[in-house]
């Protein structure tokens, strides 16, 4: 089993990396890595502050950095801050490491660092419908209900799986049987987009580790 260890040492060299391709930004862990109340389930959740004139540059260098680090499998970006011109969050998932240790990078520049509600809710900053994935993002929510279904907060559970099927317009809601709910999902995920095939019975495999089932 991997390593809180492990898990702390890879957003330690994470942080690293960033600030050296960036001279001038700072990264740091936020979330449960920083509190010391990470769980197995938790991520890694690092924010990154980058100088404003430097964002567009710091941003291309950084993705290059995080494959330095360890190979990626995918960065994927969130569309409500996709076209933002002073923030993105970014979400990478590293080759090699638990699915729940995927990294969610908040990058913002200088002057909106301390702004978390910037262009939340701008549809100027939204991605456009071709510029982000569906299914990948669904895909997501099954990892997500993973994680919520383990802790035993079943409704957040509940919510990630309904938002999952309805994001892909799939006509399906969660029942309570997680792993039999999370398998449909990444089933029709992985329908909607081939390229996710992989993945998605890597999320069913776990699905059926922790929290029971099969994983056909």
């Amino acid at each position: 089993m991997a390593r809180e260890t492990d898990r702390a040492a890879l957003a330690a060299e994470v942080c690293t990396a960033l600030k050296r391709c960036c001279p001038g930004s700072s990264a740091e862990p936020t979330g449960s890595l920083a509190s010391g109340k990470a769980d197995s389930f938790s991520d890694i959740d690092i924010a990154w502050v980058v100088p404003d004139a430097r964002f567009p540059d710091c941003l291309a260098r950084g993705v290059e950095a995080l494959g330095e680090v360890r190979p990626l499998d995918s960065v994927r970006s969130d569309p409500d801050f996709h076209r933002s011109d002073r923030r993105r969050l970014l979400f990478a998932r590293f080759a090699g490491v638990p699915l729940f240790w995927r990294l969610d990078l908040d990058v913002r520049t200088a002057s909106v660092a301390d702004d978390p509600l910037y262009d939340a809710g701008n549809p100027a900053a939204r991605a456009r419908e071709d510029e982000w994935s569906r299914p990948a993002s669904a895909l997501a929510n099954a990892v997500g209900a993973v994680k919520a279904a383990a802790r035993k907060r079943e409704d957040e559970a509940r919510g990630l799986l309904d938002r999952g099927f309805a994001r892909i317009s799939e006509d399906d809601r969660a029942t309570g049987d997680w792993a039999a709910d999370v398998t449909r999902l990444a089933h029709a995920a992985a329908l909607r987009d081939s390229a996710l095939t992989d993945l998605a019975a890597q999320v069913i495999e776990l699905a059926a580790r922790h929290l029971g089932g099969s994983s056909a």
